[in-house]
């Protein structure tokens, strides 16, 4: 059961972020549960919305930000994100099993991917504490230092998410994926 509640309905989030999910729900064709809890503080789903929407805008293609948003998701063994992001990845960024079980394990199985998933998740690991030898590698791979900003920062909007919904224990509301860790 949620620990902070989510509204059932869009018509249900405060009145300030009613516009917000009716944007989400036109691009997804639903208002997930993640988006709907965030609602609670218009603010902050602002902030997330408009983070997400310029990192989409960035110089990562999508499917290395799902990549990296499973990564980090299984680091931090957020279910509900592991699952979103599972889903997504699949059926939006057109990964297949075998590279998302990569990418769980902090890798990729295209190489210049590769070096992008293991940055992101020393990233994570670390808290941001990368040695030089870090950066020497991701850039040996063909990352800029735009796309190297980009990297940490969908870190730290995945998590973010994570912590949300674990402090939140968000109901899934995709097809559940358990953490590797957790298992």
């Amino acid at each position: 059961m949620p620990r902070i509640p989510t509204p059932e309905t869009i018509s249900d989030a405060p009145e300030t972020a009613q516009a917000m999910l009716k944007a989400v729900e036109k691009q997804l064709g639903v208002a997930p549960n993640l988006f709907r809890l965030v609602s609670n503080s218009p603010a902050a789903l602002e902030g997330y919305l408009g983070m997400s929407a310029a990192l989409s805008k960035g110089l990562l293609p999508a499917p290395t930000r799902e990549r990296i948003a499973l990564a980090v998701a299984e680091i931090n063994e957020c279910i509900y994100c592991l699952s979103a992001h599972t889903y997504l990845g699949k059926n939006l960024a057109g990964l297949d099993d075998a590279e998302m079980v990569a990418n769980r394990e902090g890798s990729s199985n295209d190489s210049k991917a590769a070096a992008a998933v293991r940055f992101a998740a020393k990233v994570a690991r670390e808290r941001g504490n990368v040695g030089q030898a870090d950066l020497d590698a991701v850039r040996r791979a063909g990352y800029d230092d735009a796309q190297i900003i980009e990297i940490v920062q969908h870190v730290a909007l995945n998590v973010w998410t994570n912590y949300i919904n674990k402090v939140a224990d968000t109901e899934v509301d995709f097809p559940v994926v358990q953490s590797r860790q957790a298992a």
